[in-house]
């Protein structure tokens, strides 16, 4: 649905054509995405709501193939559409099609989504490499003493993916056993033994005694 633009009035009754030309067309033939666009550019939201559904599968499997995640991909689609709403006046049919324009729109928040969130993990991952070399970090009575945060990111590359994420988990995230058995759907002695196991590859890589 179009996002909400106080004062925009809906056009049910007299839809307007944005301007654009039919002639040469059948006047009862379903508006092109173009005209649909032409439409929205001067609020029409009945426009929007007909390009939404007849696009948003295509501007949606362009977003997944970037992001991959669903659930994020569905938040960049609205961020998409949203856009689409904001900028219509600024589509050209002279310049290239509606769905060439739409796709180039979804493409760059895509990208910049990935990017942005790339970002957060390097910060959140820096963070926590800092936490773990400049404290004791311990688990079940045994912990690593300080170290190199270089050595400990070289060290996590020892680790089995699972191994690794429960640690991030609960030495950069800092969440409980039972939080990280809760954010991974794992019982809380998998969490434990997962944990418990990959700290004990991270003392031996690292040279600590417990």
């Amino acid at each position: 649905m179009p996002p909400d633009h106080p004062g925009t009035d809906r056009t049910r009754d007299h839809p307007r054509d944005g301007g654009l030309s039919v002639v040469g067309r059948d006047a009862s033939a379903a508006p092109t995405p173009a005209e649909l666009l032409g439409r929205v550019a001067l609020g029409d939201e009945d426009a929007f709501s007909r390009l939404y559904d007849e696009t948003s599968s295509l501007l949606f499997t362009l977003v997944r193939r970037v992001v991959r995640d669903v659930a994020m991909s569905e938040e960049v689609l609205q961020e998409v559409f949203v856009e689409i709403w904001k900028q219509a006046t600024r589509f050209d049919p002279r310049r290239g099609s509606a769905h060439g324009w739409m796709c180039t729109i979804a493409h760059r928040r895509a990208v910049d989504t990935v990017r942005a969130s790339d970002a957060s993990r390097r910060r959140d991952s820096d963070e926590g490499l800092r936490s773990i070399a400049e404290k004791v970090v311990d688990v079940q009575e045994e912990g690593i003493m300080r170290v190199e945060s270089h050595r400990v990111a070289t060290a996590m590359r020892s680790l089995t993916p699972v191994q690794a994420d429960a640690i991030r988990l609960a030495y950069f995230g800092g969440y409980s056993h039972r939080e990280v058995a809760s954010l991974l759907g794992i019982p809380v002695g998998t969490a434990k033994t997962r944990i418990r196991d990959g700290m004990i590859v991270l003392r031996d890589r690292l040279g600590v005694t417990a």
